[in-house]
């Protein structure tokens, strides 16, 4: 997408430092697919992911998700997990509910703590949902009442490498 693309909003990474890819996947989602249930509003289940192939020297890895077609102008943050162990490469379904010891979740932009579901107005268009892991050069230092975007900027200078998965909100 060029920023001269006015039919879908940019991914929040298209116009940071172009890092090195690695490998996500999921049980519950996939890249282009319709969310499941459990993770639209009213439920809240943060999703199965896995990853691997990142660089050795990762020190730690965050998880974010981030819906870009917010009509917002500024997207809408779901959910940022921080801090988890480098040892970690696997959340099971609903982790968001009790993460790997140490890590460190915001408040996303529903005002909790935790994974926040797909909720788009009716009749918009569809939304994606970018779930992103990023591999770190060290932990992040942020306060937990932190705002999501102070969360966003210390990823953008700690991170070596990230994986995307995308699921799409149909709203039919």
């Amino acid at each position: 997408m060029t920023s001269l693309d006015r039919t879908r909003a940019p991914w929040p990474y298209d116009f940071l430092p172009p890092l090195p890819s690695f490998t996500v996947a999921s049980d519950d989602v996939a890249d282009g697919a319709a969310l499941d249930p459990a993770q639209v509003a009213g439920q809240d289940v943060s999703p199965h992911l896995t990853w691997s192939g990142f660089p050795d020297e990762t020190a730690a890895f965050a998880v974010t998700c981030f819906d870009p077609d917010a009509p917002t102008g500024s997207g809408w943050w779901h959910w940022m997990l921080l801090n988890l162990d480098a040892s970690v490469t696997e959340l099971a379904t609903g982790a968001a509910d009790a993460p790997p010891g140490g890590a460190v979740q915001l408040r996303n932009d529903s005002g909790s703590v935790g994974f926040a579901g797909a909720a788009p107005p009716p009749g918009d268009p569809d939304h994606r949902y970018l779930f992103a892991v990023h591999a770190l050069r060290e932990p992040v230092a942020v306060d937990p009442a932190s705002s999501m975007a102070l969360g966003a900027f210390h990823l953008t200078f700690n991170a070596i490498a990230r994986a995307v998965i995308a699921p799409v909100y149909r709203n039919d």
